[in-house]
């Protein structure tokens, strides 16, 4: 009779192989995928060279998956930010969709950088130089171009703002002969024989054909599978509570005519998610079906 260690090996066996799998089908547009790619300086170094059109860039220090915060506690994932030699500072974004390339997004990432760059008692000068990159599947700006530099300008003067802050789009649709071509053709290669660059082609290599390598990504995927898990559970436990309120919100809203009156009787604090409550629930009345009722809060 097997072991309840014995089966779960077993499962945790079956896994891997199908990671594998997924694996062999991943390019360097794959976030998980090109995040262990890029932690090899020199292939993000690479990178930016093409897109920066300088040969003489040399990354000193990069972080994979930085977590930036605002003032008010928000925080974005960046894939990879670096700094170069001359101070100047790169956050490099792929992105698969093109909600996650918005303008606005690069607006918000550009803000992210500037304020988590300087340190107390420093002066708005000692900003650096920075980029914002965006390498899109999709041509996200819809006019042709490889690729799109996005910078301040005072319109009266039709003159640069000089603030030092830009963002670029990199569209990997188009994968000619130029130098910036030939990289998006290796970021949509799937086999490390197909690709132009020996940096980045001994990296996928080492990903997707070195048993040490694949290894690596089998654990990633492990890690992301199971922290889907923890988040699903606990989303699903949120859902409960929500339904328990509403379905209390409904009830009380026979005996209560006001929010304040409901939350003070619930012991709940949250008036104005009550008060969102009692304006939706009407709409399912009399029966008020919970589920469509939370569904239609959107929360």
């Amino acid at each position: 009779m097997e072991t309840e260690t014995s089966i779960q090996d077993s499962e945790l066996e079956a896994r891997y192989d199908k990671y594998k799998g997924i694996i062999k089908n991943f390019t360097l547009m794959s976030d998980i995928f090109m995040r262990n790619v890029f932690k090899q300086r020199e292939c993000l170094e690479y990178v930016l060279q093409v897109i920066m059109e300088k040969q003489d860039l040399y990354v000193i220090d990069q972080v994979i998956q930085k977590d930036y915060k605002n003032l008010q506690g928000r925080s974005a994932v960046m894939d990879c930010v670096a700094r170069d030699s001359t101070g100047k500072q790169f956050d490099v974004e792929i992105q698969q969709d093109n909600e996650g390339a918005s303008p606005k997004r690069a607006r918000y990432h550009s803000g992210l950088m500037d304020m988590n760059t300087l340190n107390p008692g420093q002066d708005f000068e000692e900003l650096p130089e920075s980029y914002v990159i965006f390498i899109t599947r999709d041509d996200i700006l819809g006019y042709g171009l490889p690729i799109y530099h996005i910078d301040r300008q005072i319109k009266e003067l039709n003159e640069a703002f000089q603030d030092e802050a830009h963002i670029i789009y990199v569209n990997s649709q188009i994968k000619n002969e130029t130098k910036l071509g030939r990289l998006m053709h290796d970021f949509s290669c799937t086999n490390a024989k197909d690709m132009h660059n020996k940096v980045l082609a001994d990296r996928v290599r080492y990903f997707k054909e070195d048993e040490r390598g694949v290894a690596i990504m089998c654990r990633e995927m492990e890690i992301m599978r199971n922290q889907a898990h923890e988040e699903g559970v606990e989303i699903g436990i949120k859902k409960g509570r929500m339904l328990q309120l509403i379905k209390q919100v409904c009830a009380k809203m026979q005996k209560f005519s006001s929010a304040e009156e409901i939350a003070n009787d619930l012991v709940e604090q949250d008036v104005p998610l009550i008060q969102k409550i009692m304006d939706v629930a009407p709409n399912f009345g009399p029966d008020y079906n919970v589920d469509a009722i939370y569904k239609a809060l959107n929360l």
